[in-house]
Formats: C-alpha cells, structure tokens, sequence
C-alpha cells in the first residue's frame, strides 16, 4: 500500500486531539508540574488501556502514563525500518542479561497490542485449572473468567478469520494434515482489515481492534489525560500507602530521559508496565517485598524457529500474519510433565527475517535469496510448570532500567530439541525442499531423516541456538498466600493498599497461548473492581 493510499484513511487519534484530548507529550519543554487524579496508571497496553477505559466509563479521573510516542495509522507506513525504532522497546532488539534471547515488546501508545499480529486466544483451561489448584486463584476458574473474555471479545471485535490463510499458514496446515495432527484457525481483533499481513509495524487501516484504536480514545473522550514520552521512575510510598507516581519525560527519541518531570498524585494507582517494566517499577520504588518476590519467576514463552524452501512462492509477509496453529504438542503432554509447545506460522518480513536467520555467509545470504518461498515455524515453549522450568528474575542495571536473566535449563533444551524435530517434520510433510532449524551455522537440510539425525546431535547453548519471545509474563503473581504472591486475586498489591498491578505480570505462570486476550479479561475484571471500590462519584477531595 502506497502512502497517498494510507492518507485517504481517516486518523481518529489526529482528529480526537484536534478536538480536544488531554495529551500532554513530555519530551517537549515546559515547567515542572503536578497533576491530580483518582487512578494513575503506568502504560496503556492489554492492561493499561482496558483499565483506562472501564475506569473512564465509571466516572473517573484517569491519567495515562506512558512511556512510548503515540502514533496512528497515519504513521504507520509499512516500513519495518521506521516501525521497529520507533514502537517497540530497545528497537526491538531487548535482550535477556546474557543476549541470548531477543524480546519483543511494544514501547508506544497501545503497547504491544499495537504492533502485535492480532492472535486472540482465550487462557487455556488446563492452565486456568493450574492457577486454581496449585495457586489458590478459585475466582479465575474456567466458568468464572468466561464472561470476562466474552465481553472483551465483543469489545475488540474477536472472532474467527474466514479468509483463506495465507501461503505461510497454510502449509502449516497440509503439514499437521499429513502427519495426521490436529490443527485450528486462530481468532484475531481486527474489523474492515484488509489482509495487509504488516500487523507487527502498526496497522495503517485501523482495522486492529485494541487499546490504540478503542480504549484510549475513549477514555480521552471521557476527559482522562494521557501523558506520552514519560516514564515513571517511582512510586512514592508512605507506609501502606501510594502517595505520588514521580515521572521523568523522555527525549524525542523516546531512549533518554530529558530533564521535565511530573507529579501525579492519585487515590489508586496501578502498574499496567508489563511483566518486565511493572517489576522495574517496583523495584526502583522499593514496594515492600517480605518474601523477596518482585522480579522472580518471570516467563517468556521461550519462542525458537526453523525456516524452510517451498517449491512455490510463500510471500509470508502478505495476509493474515497467524490464521493457523497446533496444539497437539502442548495437549498430549501433562502441564507438569516434559515441556510442551505450540506451533504457529509467524510472518516473514525482510528485516525481521534477516535478523533471525543465523550466520552471515552464504546460507543465509542463500535463504535471503530464495525470500519469496521461505516458509518459518515458530514453537512456543510452555514454561512455568515445572520444577525444572522456574523463569527468570528482573533485575535493575546501575541506570535503574529493568533487565531479564533468564537461564535456560535442560528440561527447557529438550523442549527446544522437540520442537526442532517437529517443526521438521512438518515443513517437510508440507512440501519443503530444504528445512533450516535456526541453530548454529544456519545448515539446510534436503530431507527428513537428514534434518532429525543433525538435530539429535545438536550442542544447544545460549547464543548457539537463537531464542526469541514477545510473550513475557509473571514477576508480579497473583494469589491469596503472600508467602508466595505479590498481589491478591483483586490485583491489589498484598501490602500497599491503594496499589494495583493490572497486565501480564499477574500471572503466576505462563498461559501457554499468545497472552493479549488473557490480559484484556483481567484487566477488565479488576479495572471493575477498583472502579467499585472508588464508588460511582468522583471524590472532592483526595
């Protein structure tokens, strides 16, 4: 799509600031300043944004904290180049304390969700059952979180893809079909979409249903402030209580901090930051912490990838970036059992291609090639059910930004040596030439039993064999027994009571499922209860 095409597409964040929206955008001069509010929130993704809305929609005062630039579709070009720098964290190249795994996440208005591929997946039940059992979450039984997902359903506009997948999702499909494993179509948040396939570098259409296009314009509309280029660098804490968010504006860049502050004080306050900046937050505010929890059993879904030829054109970067997935691999294994894993087709952009693929010689220069009849496999690891399986720890650097040490075990290794094999094996039933498992020199494989027999002799190890994620969960869990929770089951943090975490770091493991629907029925279930525990009418004094 052209430019002058995306410029005909109306920008309702353009015209709702032209109107009037409170948007104060602090990598811009100005003098220090304070506002007051009833909820403070920090960050306007799955948590931040849906909280947001359900608190404007109550009455109240809301101020948006957010450390990204807002953007809209009249900047969203298709361009992974401009994208990756200007919407997600570190340029989308965060990185774990040892850089062996690369972390995706969204760093602009909308978070993640905004430049997510848009697949919608409710919390499986297995895990839901888990949180109830081994957790004490009886409020979040498969029964009591259904109307929470069916009214974010409706809300995002949810429901299945009828169009035909892509190249890409299609041979996953032929490929379970002829090993004769099960497969799905995905769900995916999105109304008028035009099957661009550029989902991940913002969608020029606005056809992606999530907290950039539905929820944060309607708490603006509603009179909330939403406060861009900031970071929150402390919660002041006074006892049991939240006494002010300080916050520090950003350079235009979005990566420096510049000399502006703000003050915002509140009657609640609520981490929405994500499962690595929520602990950050905590930890830089040094919230009470008993048990030493904030930061620890933080999970990823550790994500790896084998790339594949097709005889025929993929073009993987156009359509529906995920309409197809396999859960045959997480559904015959026991939660608590070997790791399992779930296999999507993700899309192949030339950037994100290159920057996946391994080595620097002449196989990758070959697979880059060859571009057009690339096919990739991504196997998302399961992880936080096992002893063998603990996550990882968010620390602070001297600088007081958050980091994630993530160490991989061999319980995790022989999870990552499965997937290969069945990614594989289902390339090649789906018609692949040469299959390349992203490991080590990058060595293609002409056939089945060649690819099985390198990848049973494979060395794993960090940095040999390339990890990434974009799902990052944990670090603040809920549950009712603060020898082991951060929060209780209303989010409210165990012992500061005016303090709520509201995005992934609530979980107390993985969901084993792409994680933004989970997210969007949590928030909404707790963003509820704090608006009734504030009451109808706005206080006239804080």
């Amino acid at each position: 799509m052209a430019d002058n095409d995306t410029a005909a597409v109306p920008d309702p964040i353009r015209a709702g600031i032209a109107s009037g929206w409170k948007v104060v955008d602090l990598s811009k001069p100005g003098d220090h300043a304070t506002l007051e509010c009833d909820v403070a929130i920090v960050g306007s993704g799955a948590g931040g944004g849906i909280a947001a809305e359900t608190l404007a929609l109550a009455g109240l005062s809301v101020v948006i904290v957010e450390e990204g630039p807002l953007r809209s579709s009249s900047d969203f070009r298709m361009r992974e180049a401009e994208a990756y720098p200007d919407l997600y964290q570190e340029s989308a190249a965060r990185k774990t304390a040892d850089k062996a795994i690369n972390i995706l996440q969204g760093r602009c208005v909308g978070g993640g969700t905004t430049v997510n591929w848009t697949t919608s997946f409710r919390t499986p039940e297995r895990t839901l059952l888990h949180w109830v059992r081994h957790h004490g979450l009886a409020g979040y039984a498969p029964q009591a979180m259904a109307p929470w997902f069916e009214k974010m359903e409706a809300r995002l506009s949810i429901a299945p893809w009828t169009l035909a997948p892509n190249e890409n999702n299609a041979a996953l499909a032929r490929g379970t079909a002829a090993r004769g494993i099960a497969s799905g179509r995905i769900r995916r948040n999105v109304e008028g979409c035009a099957n661009l396939g550029y989902c991940g570098v913002g969608c020029p259409l606005n056809a992606k249903r999530a907290p950039l296009t539905v929820s944060i314009p309607e708490a603006l509309s509603r009179g909330a402030t939403l406060v861009t280029r900031a970071r929150a660098e402390r919660l002041v804490i006074d006892r049991d209580r939240v006494t002010a968010l300080d916050v520090r504006g950003m350079d235009a860049s979005g990566t420096t901090p510049g000399t502006r502050r703000l003050t915002v004080r509140a009657r609640r306050f609520v981490a929405a930051a994500g499962a690595i900046g929520t602990p950050g937050l905590l930890l830089r505010s040094s919230a009470p912490d008993p048990h030493g929890l904030v930061g620890k059993r933080t999970f990823l879904h550790p994500v790896v990838v084998s790339a594949a030829l097709m005889p025929q054109r993929v073009d993987g970067y156009a359509g529906a970036p995920q309409s197809v997935y396999s859960d045959h691999y997480l559904d015959t294994l026991p939660l608590d059992g070997p790791v399992g894993f779930k296999v999507e087709a993700p899309p192949i952009h030339p950037v994100l291609a290159a920057i996946t693929l391994p080595s620097h010689g002449a196989s990758h220069a070959g697979f880059m090639k060859a571009f057009p009849n690339m096919h990739v496999l991504l196997a998302l690891l399961r992880d936080g059910f096992h002893p063998e399986s603990p996550g990882g720890v968010v620390r602070l650097r001297d600088d007081g930004t958050p980091v994630l040490d993530y160490p991989f075990t061999p319980y995790l290794w022989d999870g990552v040596r499965r997937a290969f094999r069945a990614m594989a094996e289902l390339q090649f039933a789906a018609g692949a030439t040469k299959v390349m498992p992203i490991h080590g020199d990058g060595t293609a494989y002409a056939t089945d039993q060649d690819a099985a027999r390198a990848i049973d002799g494979f060395a794993l190890a960090p940095l040999v064999t390339p990890v990434v994620s974009a799902h990052v969960m944990g670090g603040a869990p809920m549950g009712p027994d603060v020898r082991r929770a951060v929060v209780d089951a209303s989010g409210r943090h165990h012992q500061i009571g005016n303090l709520y975490v509201v995005d992934g770091s609530l979980f107390p493991t993985s969901i084993g499922a792409n994680p933004q629907l989970s997210i969007y029925a949590v928030a909404a279930r707790i963003a509820e209860g704090i608006a009734a525990d504030l009451g109808p009418v706005r206080a006239a004094s804080r």
